[in-house]
């Protein structure tokens, strides 16, 4: 079993900054791709941005230039650092992983989520 654990959302400013962070824990070989993905209400939940093993990034145009993601790979842990904050920023924000389990298995997780809210 595989458990990933968000922190770091909260209520912000427009214009402001917030850093999420993952961590991933449990029956872990290797972890390919992290990322952060995103779901506001009455919207479908859309890639914020992603990283593989290898550094390589991919972002959605609406935060490119903005919102930065990052990784431990030998803690199993993404971030993201989210700058200049609009209120269409606001969702519920979601870990995603697709790891390779000790037994080998591939599966794809998900955090419970965590509350981004840009209002002033």
């Amino acid at each position: 079993q595989v458990q990933l654990v968000e922190s770091g959302g909260g209520l912000v400013q427009p214009g402001g900054s917030l850093r999420l962070s993952c961590a991933a824990s449990g029956s872990i070989f290797s972890i390919n791709v992290m990322g952060w993905y995103r779901q506001a209400p009455g919207k479908q939940r859309e890639l914020v941005a992603a990283m593989d093993s290898g550094g390589s990034t991919s972002y959605a145009d609406s935060v490119k230039g903005r919102f930065t993601i990052s990784r431990h790979n030998a803690k199993n842990t993404v971030y993201l650092q989210m700058n200049s904050l609009k209120p269409e920023d606001t969702a519920v924000y979601y870990c995603n992983a697709d790891v390779r389990t000790n037994l080998g298995y591939l599966y794809d997780y998900w955090g419970q989520g965590t509350q981004v809210t840009v209002s002033s």
